[in-house]
């Protein structure tokens, strides 16, 4: 708009203005742009600072400009800079010089802060209900396998029996975390900086409470330095985001791991995988591979960000013009992921004979026999030096722990009864029967307690 140039007495240099103009991107920002203004307007006439009929005219040709946006009628030209120029330029043009009165009160400082708080408030809303539906799927998908045994690890290495219900119930904690995570994002995000103009305050006797709750504010900002160049609402949506895409990476190499040949513990739904350009045979776990690689997107994104930001002073700098893009991919990228793997986990085949067989091996029962000894009087560490040689006694001759007899154990220590033969992979996992464990018992208290978060929005 030529009046934000009337300083300047040659125009913008044209490759200037294709490296300053953020519209290609910001656009998306202009249902908050235009609720913040109408709601400005209001607040103007209500202090008498504009007429009641001149916030009426404001917020009709807002509302039309709305209109046209949504309707896909408005141009959007790249000499306006940004979504707040392009929507007072469109406003002029339809209600004339009073649209000049809007900007009263206010700078483009608080205006952006206003409006991408307003996205971030949205935007975690929508990623709090991406949360609960890939709980809500990991619930159900452990209900339906409650009775499942699978080997657990530790260093890749099979390590201890465990349901699949209790591996999968990890990952809702995680899940739950994140949540958390967000509700506090959304605590500090409900700033409202409307108000603060470009870095000191206003003059007019506005009314920034009035501000706050037509625009769904639980307070306003108290330092109008700090309101117009804080980023922290964005940079803690992105950093917890980055934790909770960790999680779906940790879901994802799970998926990967257990499709494979050498796992064979799932099968992926035709929907969610892919074949092979040359080989036929060929099921490839290719959406899981790309929410692995998605979440190193996700970590560039705030590590930009927190670049961009370490070196500003007070108060607005235009490098904060390069928050929005990387904020707006980040939230795509995480709420679709969150979407995408709930509907990949929904449809997960479990093989449960093929864990249970993975859980034969590998002397899993290991530390169960040393609890075992210890029972019987054994210090534990005298106990895991027993069962260590007996492994190694087993594995130089070639058996498992089921094929040793009771002679063969007694050899090894005279604690050992014909009863050590009661120790199998269901009462190992019977047996860890305490808050947090994987017996049955637990888990089923586990998934009733995930129910009532779940259900709780």
């Amino acid at each position: 708009m030529s009046h934000i140039r009337s300083r300047f007495d040659k125009t913008a240099d044209e490759l200037v203005v294709q490296y300053t103009s953020s519209l290609s991107y910001d656009r998306r920002l202009y249902i908050y742009d235009i609720k913040g203004s109408i709601a400005h307007a209001r607040m103007l006439a209500k202090q008498n600072i504009i007429t009641k009929n001149e916030a009426d005219e404001i917020e009709r040709g807002l509302k039309a400009v709305a209109a046209e946006i949504e309707d896909g009628k408005f141009d959007f030209k790249p000499e306006l800079e940004d979504i707040h120029m392009a929507v007072e330029a469109r406003l002029f043009e339809i209600i004339g010089d009073v649209a000049g009165k809007l900007h009263t009160g206010r700078s483009r400082n608080d205006q952006v802060a206003l409006d991408f708080k307003l996205y971030i408030k949205e935007a975690i809303s929508e990623t709090l209900s991406g949360i609960r539906l890939i709980q809500q799927t990991l619930i159900k998908t452990a209900e339906a396998n409650i009775d499942v045994i699978m080997p657990g690890y530790t260093h890749l290495q099979l390590a201890q029996p465990v349901l699949l219900a209790h591996h999968l119930l990890a990952y809702f904690e995680m899940f739950e975390r994140d949540y958390g995570r967000f509700k506090d994002c959304f605590k500090r995000a409900d700033v409202l900086p409307l108000g603060s103009g470009s870095l000191a305050g206003v003059t007019f006797n506005t009314d920034r409470e009035f501000l706050a709750k037509e625009l769904g504010f639980s307070r306003v900002s108290p330092n109008s330095m700090d309101a117009v160049s804080d980023r922290d609402f964005a940079l803690e949506y992105m950093a917890a985001a980055a934790i909770s895409m960790m999680h779906i990476s940790r879901i994802a190499e799970e998926i990967v791991l257990w499709s494979s040949e050498e796992f064979k513990f799932i099968e992926l739904d035709d929907a969610y995988a892919t074949g092979s350009s040359l080989m036929p045979q060929k099921k490839n776990p290719d959406v899981a591979e790309l929410g692995r690689g998605k979440t190193g997107r996700v970590y560039g994104n705030l590590t930009a960000l927190l670049a961009t930001m370490k070196g500003l002073p007070l108060t607005y700098n235009r490098d904060l013009q390069e928050d929005k893009e990387k904020v707006f991919d980040t939230v795509d990228t995480l709420v679709l992921s969150l979407k995408v793997f709930s509907g990949m986990l929904d449809t997960l085949k479990f093989k449960p004979e093929t864990m249970r067989k993975a859980s034969d091996r590998g002397f899993i029962l290991a530390t169960d026999l040393a609890d075992y000894l210890v029972l019987k009087g054994e210090a534990f560490r005298n106990a895991h030096g027993i069962i260590a040689k007996l492994v190694s006694y087993a594995t130089k001759n070639n058996k498992t722990l089921s094929d040793l007899t009771v002679s063969e154990y007694k050899q090894f220590s005279p604690l050992f009864e014909d009863d050590v033969k009661d120790i199998t992979i269901e009462s190992s996992v019977a047996a860890r029967n305490v808050t947090g464990g994987t017996s049955p018992k637990q888990v089923e208290a586990a998934l009733k307690t995930a129910k009532q978060i779940a259900c709780n929005q």
